[in-house]
């Protein structure tokens, strides 16, 4: 269970998130949604170790992790996909999955993991992850990393910003067959409609601090009077 006691942050005088109190039981499916600016990617990095808060702790199953870093978190189970990922020049897309997995892979492995993102493993496995892929590649590539990693504690910062249609989809299901394994709990900022579906929970956050709070069928009828169309996707 992730648990965040009177969490806040402070950056150039501003506080970006406002003593957030809140629980995620194990095996959950949370979507975090709110207008842009809200402090919705800033909370993901606080949990991840990206950002150290400036009040409140974060317990994971038990224990404070507050003060800890990435990579202790790391080690904890806890995986983190960014919305706009780093690359790595001359690292392959294969040594990149095999270092996410911890263990050499093979390609029937290596292709399960890129297929569940809309890559085909053929076209992929040998590239570098540097400057030749777009922006869309490089995102599904890193989702892909988490998929051969054992998590306990994934999260998604817009995991569908800058990718087609057809891949989309194709994350779509994998965030359900994810779901499906209740032992990884997933927290996934996203303003899709498609998405939010599949929560269990949806939170809000508005200027630093959780607005509404509910379940899926609560929260989701009343978000598009709530947001603008530019901010809500269907």
């Amino acid at each position: 269970m992730l648990t965040l006691t009177n969490l806040s942050f402070r950056a150039d005088q501003h506080e970006i998130i406002s003593n957030i109190t809140a629980s995620f039981p194990e095996g959950s499916f949370t979507v975090i949604t709110g207008p842009n600016g809200g402090g919705k990617s800033t909370l993901a990095r606080l949990i991840m170790g990206i950002e150290q808060p400036t009040a409140g702790t974060i317990h994971w199953n038990g224990t404070d992790i507050t003060k800890f870093s990435i990579s202790e978190r790391s080690k904890l189970k806890i995986g983190y996909a960014f919305q706009q990922p780093p690359r790595f020049k001359g690292m392959s897309v294969k040594k990149l999955l095999t270092l996410a997995h911890g263990k050499p892979l093979t390609h029937e492995q290596c292709c399960e993991y890129l297929s569940a993102v809309g890559l085909c493993a053929n076209d992929y496995l040998d590239r570098d992850v540097d400057q030749s892929l777009s922006g869309g590649e490089v995102k599904r590539i890193e989702i892909a990393t988490l998929l051969a990693r054992d998590l306990e504690l994934a999260i998604f910062d817009e995991p569908e910003a800058g990718i087609d249609l057809w891949s989309f989809a194709k994350l779509v299901e994998t965030f359900q067959q994810l779901h499906q394994n209740k032992k990884i709990s997933i927290l996934l900022i996203s303003h899709q409609e498609r998405i939010m579906k599949m929560a269990d929970e949806i939170v809000v956050i508005e200027n630093g601090k959780i607005a509404k709070r509910g379940a899926r069928d609560e929260i989701l009828p009343n978000l598009m009077q709530d947001f603008s169309a530019c901010e809500f996707k269907k």
